[in-house]
């Protein structure tokens, strides 16, 4: 989509109005979760780039400047793409580059297998030698091994590997590989209209202490489809100001989730999505409440 703004108005944009809290999101604590194997804290709500960052292009590169920018200036610091995203890695790199931000974000991308060329690619694209997340994309196998991954982790290549899938017909290979290779995280389709990562996944990941971080949290826009022309009931208003924040807020009111990490490619709904680390979570009551809601949809 042409927006009709530059890059460079695009980014002015985003270092203006759009990436400004309102005051009372000043006074609120963001939301930061431990990550289980090392103690670090990250915040809870980041950015996926899968499908709109995917195109190397002038409109593409103005969103991702917007995008980061208004993801870093609000809190936020996860950054999750990917070798298969098409230039998704590229324009990542470019943008960080440009607004030198690549200390401030905590960098994930994936690799399809523990090859030595794919990762110097993803490096050259991310214009980084090292990642802090790095993962084993779309695990199917029981026997898939991190041994290279590790490997690369004691070199400094990356601070913590991971493993991935967003394939239910898959989820029980990611726990065999997920309780015997034990990784620093696992990624997996998790939302309020698909929870089947609840059954398993959660409770292997707390077993062997591996972050959370959910991919597809608004369920491929399903969840936005459902209360199309709906206003936020009264009963979720004291922790959610939108749509957005209710469908996060549900995850996020499971402590095992590490971070959420919803994809756009609008800076005001990355700062809408930012908000659901401000304020208090549902409760487990309400968290029931919600699943009624969605399920009565």
């Amino acid at each position: 989509m042409n927006t009709g703004l530059t890059r460079r108005e695009l980014v002015a944009l985003a270092g203006a109005s759009l990436v400004a809290p309102s005051a009372l999101a000043q006074t609120e604590p963001l939301l930061m979760r431990s990550i289980p194997s090392s103690g670090e804290r990250v915040p809870a709500v980041g950015l996926g780039t899968a499908r709109i960052f995917d195109r190397d292009d002038e409109t593409t590169r103005g969103k991702a400047a917007a995008v980061i920018q208004a993801l870093v200036a609000n809190g936020g610091r996860i950054v999750d793409t990917a070798s298969t995203y098409g230039d998704a890695e590229l324009v990542v790199g470019v943008e960080m580059a440009n607004a030198g931000l690549r200390d401030k974000i905590f960098i994930a991308t994936k690799l399809e297998s523990p090859d030595a060329a794919e990762l110097k690619r993803s490096l050259t694209r991310l214009k980084t030698t090292k990642v802090d997340l790095l993962q084993l994309h779309n695990v199917e196998k029981r026997n898939q091994s991190l041994a290279r991954f590790k490997e690369w982790k004691a070199q400094g290549i990356c601070r913590y590997v991971g493993i991935t899938s967003t394939f239910h017909r898959d989820f029980p290979a990611v726990e065999a590989v997920l309780r015997r290779e034990k990784p620093d995280f696992v990624q997996i389709d998790y939302s309020l209209d698909v929870r089947d990562a609840e059954k398993h996944i959660l409770p292997a990941a707390a077993d062997v202490k591996a972050g959370v971080l959910t991919a597809l949290p608004f369920g491929r826009g399903r969840l936005f489809s459902a209360v199309h022309g709906q206003t936020v009931p009264d009963w979720a208003s004291g922790f959610a100001e939108s749509w957005g924040q209710f469908f996060l807020k549900y995850l996020l009111g499971d402590p095992r989730v590490t971070a959420v990490i919803p994809g756009t490619g609008d800076p005001k709904h990355m700062i809408d999505n930012i908000g659901a680390m401000r304020g208090r979570l549902p409760d487990e009551k309400e968290r029931a409440k919600m699943v009624s809601f969605v399920e009565a949809l």
